[in-house]
């Protein structure tokens, strides 16, 4: 065949090419619409009937020479893309999409700036036992020039018969350690009833793990003005963790911080799976601040240094630990909590982290 020949069919194909382009585009638009319409229906995007309508109409009018089961394929990658452009859309649509807010979010917590550049830590015990217990754990956090305390007062806990916290009181024994050394407190809520009271004693409410989708909850914390720390679930997908962040901000509170605190999976070396990986995820499809849970995560003291260097070198904007005076005889989780010579030394080991790959 000529080179001319060939040049005249191969302008023929690209000429072909920029009309499917066209259409494929054309297409799109519709599709968004369609979304959009789908969306105010509450209608699921996928539709296996018009999808099986599509392979039909395919079958009868194909008149080659592409093979019916070849072009049904084709078609089957347009209509997941499609899905995807629906999905892409919605995101964007989302209060706490980096779509619709480019910039980040700085959480101020009474002074205290998370999302700002600067990372931050906040360290306390598992769970609030005494007065005497967390006097001397905000002393040794206040050491070491961290400003933000957290303790459990609300113990969701695994088994009935283990200590439940010790509820407002360790709020109120919280708060008043904390304010004898200027610390900001950080603390699990548990039910919706319980919101406006605890609002006395914390300066950022906690959402556990267990509560990622305790809708009633994640909408009361949303009407507050306090900031807001919401832990991702066991097993929670990303996708399903932004949306709980999306039930907050929908009630007008804006101040969330988004923490990874290890998902199950089938390892057992450790308590959970740290996806560190969720960190640069959330941070990109999202506008606000990621901390991370070294603690549960890894269920490990020896474990918690290197997952916190991890945590900061992957970009997380706060890292959280555990501290106590004697864990051994701690009344909850004593194999992951420090005690204060080994707080020293965590401290000194990750103290040269702090910012050096922002």
């Amino acid at each position: 065949m000529p080179e001319s020949q060939l040049d005249v069919l191969r302008g023929k194909i690209d000429k072909i090419d920029e009309e499917l382009l066209i259409l494929l585009n054309k297409r799109a638009k519709i599709v968004e619409s369609i979304g959009k319409v789908k969306e105010t229906q509450s209608t699921k995007r996928y539709d296996p009937v018009r999808e099986r309508q599509l392979f039909d109409r395919i079958a009868q009018n194909n008149e080659g020479p592409f093979s019916t089961t070849a072009l049904q394929q084709i078609f089957k990658q347009i209509f997941q893309v499609s899905l995807e452009l629906q999905k892409d859309d919605n995101r964007s649509a989302l209060l706490v999409s980096r779509k619709k807010k480019p910039e980040d979010t700085i959480v101020n917590i009474s002074g205290i700036k998370v999302g700002d550049g600067k990372q931050q830590f906040v360290m306390g015990p598992c769970a609030v036992e005494s007065y005497e217990q967390v006097y001397q754990v905000a002393e040794q956090v206040k050491k070491h020039g961290i400003g933000l305390i957290r303790g459990g007062a609300f113990k969701p806990r695994t088994s009935p018969y283990d200590f439940q916290g010790l509820g407002f009181e360790g709020l109120e024994l919280l708060r008043n350690a904390a304010d004898a050394f200027d610390l900001k407190v950080i603390s699990e809520i548990m039910t919706p009833s319980d919101v406006e009271k605890a609002l006395d004693y914390v300066d950022v409410i906690q959402v556990g793990a267990r509560n990622m989708q305790n809708f009633d909850l994640l909408k009361e914390v949303g009407k507050t003005n306090k900031p807001v720390l919401l832990k991702r679930g066991l097993a929670a997908t990303i996708e399903e963790f932004i949306y709980a962040a999306e039930y907050i901000m929908s009630k007008g509170n804006d101040q969330i911080i988004l923490c990874e605190r290890g998902i199950r999976t089938y390892e057992k070396a450790t308590r959970n799976t740290l996806d560190i990986t969720s960190v640069p995820i959330l941070k990109k499809e999202t506008h606000l601040p990621v901390a991370v849970d070294v603690v549960h995560s890894t269920g490990r003291r020896d474990l918690l240094l290197p997952a916190a260097k991890a945590a900061l070198a992957i970009g997380a904007d706060l890292v959280m630990a555990e501290v106590h005076p004697d864990p051994a005889v701690a009344l909850s989780d004593s194999a992951q909590q420090m005690n204060f010579e080994q707080f020293d030394s965590f401290m000194k080991a990750i103290n040269p982290c702090v910012n050096v790959f922002n």
